[in-house]
């Protein structure tokens, strides 16, 4: 279950600093990168790209390295796949999420399950650029050089039975999400960066296809 809740909450979301994060100054004009955002957000039909992703476990000193790809599609259409050290897929099509891990495989609906519909819920808000608007969290935007922070602090009950809080770094010149990272109640952390990103590419729906 939290495999795949993770898996989903990495094609959306990053977590927490308290305190304002080193090299960034809060946002004063929010309403103004909220326009922005939105709008560029509306213009993105589709996504193609690798990803690296590190997971800090509190119980480990070493980092768990492992490496995928990501495709989005409008509406609600993403494939995450796990390609090294370990296979893991997960695909969400509307209001289906699809994982298959080695051999296993589970098939959830979102209807039917209110954490995953709340997530599923993020993800389109994400994609819409309407995420600050999201009434399951408090936001801050910062801004630094070349990135804002949007920092994403649960206060809805369910939520916060899982996550911490939530960061989303936004490249400054496309308003693209270019790094998540991810605190969990636990401690362990999880930063997934987003390379050779290709936006508005065609992609087959097939790549989403669950049977």
């Amino acid at each position: 279950m939290r495999n795949i809740l993770a898996a989903i909450a990495c094609v959306i979301i990053s977590f927490i600093a308290q305190a304002q994060p080193a090299g960034y100054k809060q946002l004063t004009d929010l309403a103004a990168f909220k326009e922005k955002f939105a709008a560029a957000t509306q213009k993105t039909m589709s996504i193609k790209s690798d990803f690296q992703q590190e997971k800090n476990l509190s119980m480990l000193s070493e980092k768990i390295v492992s490496k995928g790809k990501f495709w989005f599609k409008k509406e609600n259409l993403v494939r995450m796949e796990y390609i090294t050290p370990f296979q893991y897929l997960m695909i969400l099509n509307k209001d289906k999420v699809y994982t298959k891990d080695g051999q296993k495989e589970n098939k959830v609906s979102t209807s039917s399950n209110k954490i995953f519909r709340q997530i599923n819920d993020i993800m389109i808000d994400c994609v819409k650029g309407t995420v600050l608007n999201n009434n399951s969290f408090s936001v801050k935007v910062f801004e630094g050089g070349q990135l804002y922070l949007l920092e994403l602090t649960p206060v809805d009950k369910t939520l916060k039975g899982f996550f911490k809080a939530i960061h989303l770094f936004v490249d400054k010149k496309e308003y693209g999400v270019s790094k998540i990272e991810m605190q969990e109640l636990s401690g362990d952390n999880t930063v997934i960066t987003f390379v050779n990103k290709e936006v508005n590419v065609s992609i087959a729906d097939a790549l989403f296809s669950i049977h």
